[in-house]
């Protein structure tokens, strides 16, 4: 099988981020906490957020584990993402804590199994509030502190194509990739603003959704011969926040393993079937 980045520190850039300060909505576990870890071990202080402390500081304890000399410091503060001041107090803690504010990492999301004919307005207002309002309210609130910054926007590929009670997550994510282009127009050239759209990814969430006995099934159907991992969606946030990407905003950077390039499943090999003898150097 294609060797799995599991490790956010993998394939960190060892002061990448030294003497910046990050923020990452939705951190307490998943891909948040991946991107956290991530930001966190190419020298970024970063700060935590989340509705759960007791995850939120199991996050912060894996940071200050593994600190290395050119590794940054994590805090936790808890926020619910519907708060609007829960919202607006994240970059003031940010900057009370490491005295500025450079990277803001929307990730923060939820979803609900209702189809656009079943969801209720608590249910639209769920998602909405939480996966859609707060990116413009923090992102907003960021400004207001940052220098010359970025901001990466975590999306979906439910943004492009989607699947039965996906409503309304599935029409957010979409509205993401269109708030970014407006940030980006917005903010410029003072902060770059970019979307990062992820695939399937290994977390409790997926797992609970694929059906049981078809994991390896929905592996096999990927060009990668797997499915992601938060690291790999950290390794691109990463880029998408750096110098590395100075010349790059308002874009949206699909990471999904090449499944968008798929046109029907039924003409795939399995994937998983045609590894080579070289993955180890994959």
């Amino acid at each position: 099988m294609t060797r799995r980045h599991d490790s956010p520190r993998e394939h960190a850039v060892p002061g990448r981020f030294a003497g910046q300060t990050a923020i990452v909505t939705g951190s307490t576990r998943g891909i948040g906490a991946g991107i956290a870890e991530r930001l966190a071990a190419e020298g970024a202080n970063v700060v935590v957020s989340g509705r759960s402390e007791d995850a939120g500081e199991a996050v912060v304890e894996r940071i200050d584990e593994a600190t290395g000399d050119d590794a940054g410091d994590a805090v936790f503060v808890r926020a619910d993402m519907r708060d609007s001041e829960d919202v607006a107090a994240l970059a003031e803690a940010a900057v009370a804590e490491y005295g500025s504010l450079d990277v803001l990492v929307n990730n923060a999301g939820v979803q609900t199994e209702t189809a656009a004919d079943e969801a209720s307005l608590d249910d639209w207002a769920f998602v909405v509030e939480t996966d859609f309002r707060a990116y413009w309210l923090a992102a907003r609130a960021a400004l207001d502190h940052m220098d010359r910054g970025a901001i990466v926007n975590v999306s979906s590929n439910h943004a492009h194509a989607t699947m039965p009670k996906h409503f309304p997550y599935n029409a957010v994510k979409a509205g993401i990739n269109g708030m970014t282009r407006s940030l980006a127009v917005d903010f410029g050239p003072r902060v770059r603003v970019n979307t990062v759209v992820p695939g399937w990814v290994e977390i409790e969430r997926t797992r609970d959704e694929v059906p049981e006995g078809r994991f390896e099934e929905v592996e096999s159907i990927h060009p990668t011969g797997r499915i992601g991992t938060p690291s790999d969606v950290a390794g691109a946030v990463s880029f998408l926040a750096s110098e590395d990407a100075a010349y790059v905003t308002g874009s949206a950077l699909l990471v999904d393993g090449g499944r968008g390039a798929v046109l029907q499943d039924d003409v795939l090999p399995d994937y998983r079937a045609r590894e080579g003898p070289a993955e180890d150097g994959a």
